[in-house]
């Protein structure tokens, strides 16, 4: 049974296809798992709209930042709003804002 599904933006699935192919299937698996578990090791809440979508690499950390859409009764979506690798943990303001904008125009063209 999966809890949510996972919608990718354009600029997130423009960010996941520049991927190398290993770092890409292990994105999808944790996603997979991640919808069929609800397990939380991969989500970190980063403000009351967006959340972060995390896994370790060689390089770092890739980060998918993403927002639920509770609106269709029927079917919960996580939307990835965009993705980068960090070497650090603190995300920075400036994706957060990236996510926000495109949160609002998602909702606005919905």
């Amino acid at each position: 049974m999966k809890y949510f599904e996972t919608l990718f933006l354009e600029d997130a699935r423009k960010f996941i296809a520049c991927l190398d192919s290993k770092a890409r299937m292990k994105l999808f698996h944790n996603i997979e798992v991640a919808e069929q578990t609800r397990d939380i090791r991969f989500f970190k809440k980063l403000n009351h709209e967006i959340w972060e979508f995390r896994i370790h690499c060689v390089d770092g950390q890739i980060r998918l930042l993403a927002f639920w859409d509770k609106t269709n009764r029927s079917q919960t979506l996580v939307v990835a709003t965009h993705g980068f690798i960090k070497k650090t943990m603190k995300v920075s303001k400036s994706e957060i804002n990236r996510a926000v904008r495109l949160r609002a125009e998602y909702f606005e063209h919905k």
